[in-house]
């Protein structure tokens, strides 16, 4: 009997080093260069050690993220061509689009979520409000007056705005931009008074003084901005400013593919230098979540983005 409990281990352990066969995809819905790029490469070199495999980083950006997911959809089940995308497409995408080309929830393997990062709301140094409540006061005073800059209907900083003012009772006026990178610019030229940034690119401008933090979201402040409030404490703990990346499989994809992507890549978020200096200090909270831990949270984490872009109005562009 022991004796058989002992080959069974044997052969689960070979099939799980068994993966891969051959080189591997990640499909990045996003363009090269920005955080979640990076991100990619780094793990590319990293894992194409270990599974002796060429890892490749293949950007697919476009229509918020679903040419990549589509693509991915559609690829063999084999295990060899991985999602690398965030919450856009599982949380948001489903209540913003009438119809997509896949079925977000049956499609998909969650394999894990590697990081967790809260924007902060900031401002112009010029407008006359540097706390939560000196904003909301001023909005009220001067209903449609402030405007805030988001990266385009039903992006995080545009669900975010619209929640919180829905919760404060005041009247921000939307202004959507193109793209992630021209929000920040905009208030820091200001042509717009409000956005809510990530900490790795909202940190520079911050202590230059060329834009100022509001509040942040999350449970607990971050470390690298512990001056700043979070919206919880402040009494909005519905305005939820995070994203995540994260990392999915098409389904069907093998069973011993799922784990071993997801203890070699918690094994890369665990090294001490690469989490303190390549997330850490980037504003991002490592995660390293289970198949399971994740698909969990991708559900409540949708539920919470539904009610947000009903409340918003937010409509596809």
């Amino acid at each position: 009997m022991r004796l058989a409990a002992i080959l069974t281990l044997m052969v689960l352990a070979f099939r799980v080093e068994a993966f891969p066969t051959k080189p591997v995809r990640i499909v990045v819905a996003y363009p090269a260069g920005g955080g979640i790029d990076v991100m990619a490469r780094q793990l590319a070199g990293k894992l194409s050690g270990p599974w002796g495999q060429p890892v490749v980083v293949e950007n697919k950006p476009g229509a918020n993220t679903i040419l990549a997911a589509d693509a991915v959809a559609k690829a063999a089940p084999d295990g060899h061509t991985i999602l690398f995308t965030t919450d856009a497409t599982f949380s948001i995408n489903p209540h913003l689009y009438a119809k997509l080309p896949y079925d977000a929830q049956r499609d998909f393997i969650p394999v894990t979520m590697l990081v967790l990062l809260q924007q902060m709301l900031v401002a112009h140094p010029s407008l006359p409000a540097s706390t939560l409540s000196e904003l909301i006061s001023l909005a009220k005073q001067k209903p449609g007056s402030i405007n805030y800059a988001s990266y385009g209907s039903g992006s995080q900083p545009h669900l975010a705005g619209e929640m919180l003012k829905h919760k404060a009772g005041i009247d921000l006026v939307h202004v959507p931009y193109k793209g992630i990178s021209l929000a920040v610019p905009a208030v820091i030229a200001g042509e717009v008074q409000l956005t809510f940034s990530g900490i790795a690119t909202g940190m520079g401008p911050l202590k230059g003084g060329r834009i100022k933090a509001i509040a942040i979201g999350g449970k607990s402040r971050s470390p690298l901005l512990p001056q700043v409030p979070t919206f919880a404490e402040l009494g909005y703990p519905e305005v939820e400013t995070h994203a995540w990346f994260g990392l999915f499989l098409p389904a069907g994809s093998p069973g011993d593919a799922v784990s071993r992507i997801h203890k070699d890549v918690k094994q890369i978020l665990d090294e001490p230098e690469f989490r303190q200096k390549q997330l850490v200090e980037r504003g991002y909270e490592p995660m390293g979540s289970s198949p399971e831990e994740f698909a969990s949270y991708i559900r409540s984490d949708s539920e919470s983005r539904s009610r947000a872009v009903k409340i918003s109005g937010a409509k596809a562009e």
